[in-house]
């Protein structure tokens, strides 16, 4: 398989070539394409090409030094976002295989039935990437929730749309985009029950997966995550 890294990149040229330059969400689609692709190229490749495709990429960490990675970059986020913390906007929490999540609410970002960033939340999100840009070995998750309000087919549409929407903003605040993938999930993982208001509240929000690029194990950076709700 040594082409297939040649093949990945004639493939996102051609692809990308398809999204018009004119198209509000073309940065957002490109990172999708090329997630896609780099996933397709992993899954083909023996362990040393994959390997060395990776290491090229991103650069991979060895496991011994992967907890004290994610481990200074959770500081580093508690400390950027200690306001929004307090404020209930967001919370910081750790997985497993020390991946990091940051379930950011919806109305803390985005108004209602809109996937356009509230301009006050834009100052969260270049908080956020300040970090992401300090630990690039990571492959960043985004992930969009929403209530049961509706059909699915329309809040699967809403939470992809809005999943996007935060890739934008953290590709404009310099985070690369070939580490961010987007995900909607819709209303199929609540936190809580959606038939009280405040439960509606908790369910509608976008998860950020942070999940470290270990070596020997780059394949499980680009899983999707696990079931995210309560």
């Amino acid at each position: 398989m040594r082409g297939t890294p040649v093949l990945a990149s004639v493939l996102v040229v051609g692809l990308l070539a398809g999204c018009a330059a004119d198209d509000p969400n073309r940065s957002a689609k490109t990172g999708a394409v090329v997630g896609a692709i780099v996933g397709a190229v992993i899954g083909n490749q023996g362990d040393k090409d994959r390997d060395r495709y990776l290491g090229a990429a991103v650069g991979a960490l060895a496991g011994a030094a992967v907890g004290g990675y994610m481990d200074k970059q959770r500081q580093e986020l508690d400390k950027k976002l200690a306001d929004e913390q307090a404020r209930n906007d967001l919370r910081i929490s750790e997985m497993s295989g020390n991946a990091l999540r940051i379930g950011v609410a919806s109305d803390a970002t985005f108004a209602f039935d809109s996937a356009e960033i509230q301009p006050q939340s834009r100052q969260t999100y270049a908080k956020i990437a300040a970090v992401l840009g300090d630990y690039p070995r990571t492959i960043v998750h985004i992930v969009g929730h929403t209530d049961s309000i509706g059909s699915d087919t329309y809040n699967l549409g809403l939470s992809k749309r809005r999943a996007e929407s935060v890739g934008l903003v953290l590709r404009s605040q310099g985070v690369d985009g070939n580490r961010l993938i987007y995900e909607g999930r819709g209303e199929s993982e609540p936190l809580a029950s959606n038939d009280t208001p405040e439960g509606r509240r908790r369910n509608r929000r976008v998860d950020i997966v942070i999940k470290p690029i270990v070596e020997g194990k780059e394949q499980q950076a680009y899983a999707p995550p696990p079931y995210l709700g309560g």
